[in-house]
């Protein structure tokens, strides 16, 4: 069945990973997620390829939603549920789903983080991601990259799966921004969504604005506690996850927050893990690597003396991809200059 392909663009587009025991946590989700949202859900199931599944048909006895099995090039749209078709693989790119034959072998496979992993580079900070209950990992790379773009990241309270492989290694990697039972996640979920549809929630327009001065007293406490200074990273960025953070407690005055975390030391520890934000991978910006090792390392490394050493400092390395890049380029060269 094929949709209207000018139907509106949701607003959140959220990737649920879920593996064995998900059935009994997807109903318990749509029971309590309105039809209407103005959300779009991805789910995105481990399915054995001989497995005739019947998720539409179950699932529509718990959401007015209209169901759909993913097509090749199906446009998302809000207000349904799409699902992965057996055999297959799926992604998302310019709005709309795109499936890939499954490689027949016997190895690991992980559609969740490749389901996530698009969703995070097609729609960015307006995507969700949400692990189910599941046995082993899959998903808990996938977050990393939802997570790092300014999406929502959302795990299974453990206690609540049937298996809880999925939750614990998503939870281990500490990119979630709540741990919830499935049917407390809708209303996580619309509180946080609702505070990004207010763009001036911290207006800094008017400098004296009552809303700015406890968005300051926000980060001043973050520096007092943690000694960093957050004024000046990205403001949409700290604006985006405090509002979520907001979501999450309920709460929607930006005073409220600030004396909120001023008695609540667990929460303001939840804010400052939440703003440490781990973008980062090997060799990340191509052409300034490109000019470190043609026009630095290799005019540097033939100065070096027979008992003289070479320090290099990385600052703001994160989780060292781009300190071992360095140290790649480092011993490549002096390789090729037969230096080692």
């Amino acid at each position: 069945m094929k949709q209207d392909e000018n139907g509106k663009k949701p607003s959140y587009i959220v990737g649920i990973g879920a593996s064995a025991g998900g059935l009994e946590a997807l109903e318990l989700f749509f029971n309590a997620m309105p039809p209407d949202s103005g959300l779009a859900f991805v789910v995105v199931q481990h399915l054995s390829p001989d497995f005739k599944s019947l998720m539409d048909e179950l699932l529509k006895r718990h959401t007015k939603m209209d169901i759909f099995r993913a097509e090749e090039q199906m446009p998302i749209q809000k207000n349904c549920v799409y699902l992965i078709p057996p055999k297959k693989e799926m992604f998302f790119q310019n709005g709309k789903l795109h499936l890939i034959d499954r490689k027949d072998n016997h190895g690991p496979r992980f559609p969740i983080n490749t389901f996530f992993e698009s969703l995070a580079k097609g729609f960015g900070s307006k995507a969700i991601a949400i692990i189910l209950s599941g046995t082993g990992s899959d998903g808990s790379n996938g977050i990393k990259h939802i997570f790092d773009e300014g999406g929502i990241v959302i795990v299974q309270d453990p206690e609540t799966a049937k298996f809880d492989g999925m939750p614990i290694s998503a939870i281990g990697k500490g990119y979630e921004n709540a741990i919830l039972s499935p049917e407390e996640m809708p209303k996580a979920i619309l509180n946080m969504t609702n505070f990004s549809s207010q763009p001036e929630l911290f207006s800094k327009q008017n400098e004296s604005d009552e809303k700015l001065k406890h968005f300051s007293m926000v980060l001043e406490s973050l520096k007092l506690q943690y000694g960093l200074d957050f004024s000046l990273y990205k403001i949409a960025t700290i604006q985006r996850r405090i509002e979520r953070r907001m979501g999450i407690n309920h709460i929607s005055s930006p005073q409220d927050y600030s004396d909120y975390i001023a008695q609540n030391k667990t929460e303001l520890n939840s804010l400052y893990q939440d703003l440490l934000i781990g973008v980062t991978r090997f060799f990340r910006d191509k052409r300034a690597f490109e000019v470190m090792e043609k026009e630095v390392i290799s005019q540097l490394i033939p100065q070096i003396g027979i008992n003289e050493e070479l320090r290099v400092w990385v600052a703001g390395c994160s989780t060292g991809e781009e300190a071992y890049s360095i140290a790649v380029l480092l011993a490549k060269v002096a390789e090729e200059l037969s230096i080692l």
